[in-house]
């Protein structure tokens, strides 16, 4: 997305938002999980738009007490093992009001690792309980730089909590990220819907 400067410095002269630069957000592609084992996207990841947005919408697990993960693939799919370097953290409240707290998750970062990387752990699978947020995947088709990625998510956890969860990393690839997965790491997704967003200018 292009920066524009607007040569008198003053917003207030600006007359409509049109005459700003905008990053126009397209919908690719939208799936809704019905006792899913995993929601795949391997369409429409490519060199279109220079930034890609998931956008997660009440996600429930089947079972208790687990992960929210995803992976990406260079081979359309095929395989989900590319390497990835990340990094956790989040933040914690109890509905008593009795427990606030904020720390780095050794558990769930990978150095160099090639498994599922966790996104959200710990939420419920009581009706009410879900999970929502978003990830952003930066120039997934660059073959000169590695992937980017950041997610943030929160959740009404299976014990009370509402966790919101930060994770920013990178696949150390620079072949294209043409293909992602997303799974709970124990039982299917029981329902929710995942939207694929190109970003550009």
């Amino acid at each position: 997305m292009s920066l524009v400067k607007h040569n008198n410095n003053s917003i207030s002269d600006i007359t409509s938002a049109g005459q700003l630069a905008q990053g126009k957000m397209t919908l690719i592609s939208s799936q809704t999980a019905s006792g899913s084992a995993s929601i795949e996207f391997t369409t429409g990841i490519d060199s279109t738009y220079p930034i890609y947005k998931f956008e997660f919408i009440n996600i429930h697990a089947q079972t208790n007490d687990t992960a929210f993960q995803f992976q990406g693939s260079t081979d359309g799919g095929s395989n989900y093992n590319t390497t990835i370097t990340s990094t956790v953290f989040r933040s914690q409240h109890t509905e008593s009001g009795t427990t606030e707290t904020v720390g780095y998750r050794t558990g769930e970062d990978q150095a160099q690792g090639t498994g599922f990387q966790t996104i959200l752990k710990g939420t419920g699978n009581e009706n009410d309980e879900s999970c929502s947020g978003n990830l952003f995947l930066f120039n997934p088709s660059s073959t000169t730089f590695v992937k980017h990625f950041l997610a943030n998510l929160t959740t009404n956890s299976h014990s009370d909590f509402n966790l919101n969860v930060f994770t920013a990393g990178y696949f150390n690839t620079t072949s294209n990220i043409d293909a992602i997965q997303f799974k709970i790491d124990s039982g299917n997704i029981d329902s929710g819907t995942i939207k694929l967003y190109g970003i550009g200018e």
